[in-house]
């Protein structure tokens, strides 16, 4: 059937070959290999993360790290599809990728094309062995690809074999992350049982994802609701992924928490875009990102939301339909990252303390059990709770260590330091650089300062909209933030 699918896809009306093109053309392939991708056949790649880098000197692991127990330095970040529905404007990869609604290329073997990514990434692992810092224990075992990221760059859900592609990354007991932008709700439905699946909720309107997303599909606003719903059968963990992109879509808090609550996804990830720099491809500029606490309190606005709605979701009794309550669990300051979990899954009380316990973190050969029996028998099913563990405390929301595993070692570039390390509600530094308490007198001095910005601004708050749409934002309450002292 498979070779009859071929041939009627590479043949014309007339009877004639059709010539199936690639994907990646020479001058794509170019770009992309100049920007670190290692290309993969005709439409995969691999590219050496740099959390893998910073876990591998022992400066610390990602959010996944930190939230889920991923080992950063084991994760091989990875797409069987460079293709994309979407032009999002905050995409890292400045649209050096091919665009396309549906797969109109050669079809390369999931076999082949994971095969080669473990092996392209182990390279890329050995050569990493002159980075200065590296810890030789952890760089022997990351010749162990044991996480995959399908998050590098494009829709890995459009390759058509995908399925096949992630069943041969659990045969090797890799643990699957799966990003989509939620374009392919067919697809979605369709999918095998993997460890974490997530859509990108990028915005609350249709106006919004519009601007933001710049989709090719014009019922795109439909898909993504489709495809969220799709989440709510899956069975398995799913995660609503909000990138928060101050001036874009930052507002209309409550327009997600709807989006969120069609899926009763079992968790939502909220984080700040990454600034990567000017290009032609986007208008970001460096204002555009929030800092950590903007995105927390976006979270717990987000949390306030979604108990509105549960509340007036019906019957208590009816679990299936009832919006699922959420609670804050972890945070990762560095990636300006906050992790809402589903309490029903995620959360139990301690017998002991009878303090609520956070259990994000993942039982990966637990995972990889399950999915094997259910390969064997499909009518064989298992949910999110059968491979849950507890989540650290260093890891869980409100901690002093804001995320960082403190097995590692914080570095900062060139020795330098905040000025002020904490703030009140206002953005007016309480501590300095030593964590000790500002005066009175240096207080009043700063809130002067403050009180002089605001004039200058208006309402405390300037947004200027540029040519091409470009959004300047220049916010009183942030000019202490982001100030250094070298030590």
């Amino acid at each position: 059937l498979e070779d009859t699918g071929n041939a009627m896809n590479n043949s014309t009306k007339d009877g004639s070959k059709k010539v199936v093109k690639e994907m990646v053309t020479p001058k794509q392939a170019k770009a992309l290999k100049k920007e670190g991708y290692r290309i993969i056949g005709t439409h995969s790649a691999v590219k050496l993360c740099r959390w893998t880098k910073h876990q591998l000197r022992g400066r610390g692991g990602c959010y996944k790290h930190t939230f889920y127990g991923i080992t950063s330095y084991q994760c091989m970040e990875a797409t069987p599809s460079l293709a994309c529905a979407n032009k999002c404007v905050f995409c890292w990869r400045h649209h050096k990728n091919p665009v396309g609604r549906e797969w109109r290329w050669k079809v390369d073997d999931p076999n082949e094309i994971v095969d080669a990514a473990v092996k392209e990434h182990v390279s890329m692992i050995k050569e990493a062995r002159g980075i200065p810092g590296v810890k030789k224990d952890r760089w022997e075992e990351a010749h162990t690809v044991r996480h995959c990221a399908l998050s590098l760059v494009g829709e890995p859900i459009m390759y058509p074999r995908i399925d096949e592609f992630l069943a041969d990354l659990h045969r090797r007991s890799i643990s699957t992350f799966l990003v989509t932008n939620g374009q392919h709700p067919t697809a979605i439905e369709n999918l095998r049982p993997i460890t974490q699946l997530y859509v990108s909720v990028d915005a609350s309107t249709p106006e919004t994802l519009e601007a933001i997303d710049r989709p090719l599909f014009k019922d795109a606003w439909d898909r993504l609701r489709t495809s969220l719903k799709c989440l709510k059968d899956k069975g398995q963990r799913t995660v609503a992924r909000l990138t928060v992109v101050k001036g874009w879509n930052s507002d209309e808090v409550a327009g997600y928490a709807k989006l969120i609550a069609l899926g009763h996804c079992s968790l939502v990830e909220v984080k700040g875009v990454t600034f990567c720099g000017k290009s032609d491809a986007s208008n970001l500029n460096m204002t555009n990102t929030p800092w950590h606490h903007e995105v927390v309190a976006l979270t717990q606005n987000l949390q306030k939301e979604l108990a509105k709605l549960r509340a007036a979701s019906g019957d208590e009794t009816d679990n299936n339909n009832r919006i699922p309550e959420y609670g804050l669990a972890c945070e990762h300051k560095h990636s300006c990252s906050v992790l809402l979990a589903r309490v029903d899954q995620f959360a139990v009380d301690d017998p002991v303390s009878g303090k609520r316990r956070w259990r994000t973190w993942i039982d990966y050969d637990k995972f990889h059990k399950l999915a094997a029996r259910n390969a064997e028998d499909s009518t064989y099913t298992f949910g999110v709770e059968d491979y849950v563990v507890d989540t650290p405390s260093w890891a869980l929301f409100g901690a002093e260590e804001e995320g960082f595993d403190p097995t590692d070692t914080r570095h900062r570039k060139k020795k330098k330091y905040p000025k002020y390390t904490k703030f009140d509600s206002d953005g007016i530094p309480t501590h300095d650089d030593d964590g000790n308490l500002l005066t009175e007198s240096e207080r009043k001095g700063l809130i002067n300062l403050m009180i002089e910005k605001k004039k200058q601004l208006g309402d405390g708050v300037s947004v200027i909209d540029l040519k091409g749409g470009e959004k300047v934002i220049d916010d009183a309450s942030l000019m202490f933030r982001g100030l250094t002292v070298t030590k």
